[in-house]
């Protein structure tokens, strides 16, 4: 089923919302799922003070580190052919389409980003926690994608079936799909755009080294703070663009 305009224009907010809803379920369920899956692989329950045990969790939340910059390089990537404005917007652009880039091996390489993030920072979640996390995001991703790719059908008509047609929705193909357009990335607005992805990045792979929740919370505060003001101008500044936007 199709998001409705309200999850699409609020969006960002619901993204948020199922992030501390999902680490809200430490109330009542306290094992990290992390924590239960180095212990489910040792066979025991895990001891901190042993260093086999936390190079166990580091390696874990290393993993998690790895894939949240997957993450920010593949929205990084795919805002480089759009402009930061339009991805965050929250009106939905249908009237052109960008091909180029990454679309040329998936057609929502930012929704893809997302949920690879979701992966990432569910590990630092609670075993139910993990689940709310990725489950519900993963279903609000599919809903605002179908809501897109219905808006461009609309619009696109046949160019965009052509291009269902050969782009995978979510599972990148490993060779591009179509040729290039000749978009040049801009690339400096787009790190601006996605430096809060950045930011969360760097606290999961500081908290995999350290181990220490201080500094992992220090700079998930400082980016979710950055993401806030950047999303107020942005609503003070609605984008112009004619691409496609996504969360």
């Amino acid at each position: 089923m199709c998001a409705t305009e309200f999850e699409f224009r609020y969006r960002f907010w619901l993204i948020l919302a199922l992030y501390a809803l999902g680490f809200g379920c430490y109330a009542f369920d306290h094992v990290n799922i992390a924590v239960a899956f180095a212990g489910w692989l040792a066979g025991r329950s895990l001891q901190f003070d042993l260093a086999a045990d936390r190079h166990r969790l580091q390696f874990l939340f290393g993993v998690a580190a790895a894939v949240a910059i997957v993450a920010a390089l593949l929205r990084t990537w795919g805002a480089a052919y759009l402009r930061s404005e339009v991805v965050h917007d929250p009106n939905l652009h249908a009237e052109g389409l960008v091909a180029d880039g990454p679309y040329r091996y998936v057609r929502n390489p930012l929704y893809l980003g997302g949920m690879l993030l979701a992966v990432a920072f569910g590990m630092l979640a609670s075993r139910v926690g993990f689940f709310v996390i990725v489950g519900g995001l993963t279903l609000l991703y599919d809903r605002l994608v179908r809501r897109e790719e219905a808006a461009l059908l609309e619009t696109q008509g046949e160019s965009y079936r052509r291009f269902l047609a050969k782009v995978p929705r979510l599972v990148p193909s490993l060779r591009p799909r179509l040729p290039s357009s000749g978009i040049k990335a801009r690339w400096g607005q787009a790190w601006r755009g996605e430096i809060f992805l950045w930011l969360f990045s760097v606290a999961v792979a500081a908290f995999a080294v350290t181990l220490d929740e201080r500094v992992f919370y220090f700079l998930i505060g400082v980016a979710l703070v950055g993401s806030v003001v950047a999303q107020r101008r942005r609503k003070a500044s609605p984008a112009g663009a004619t691409e496609k936007p996504e969360p």
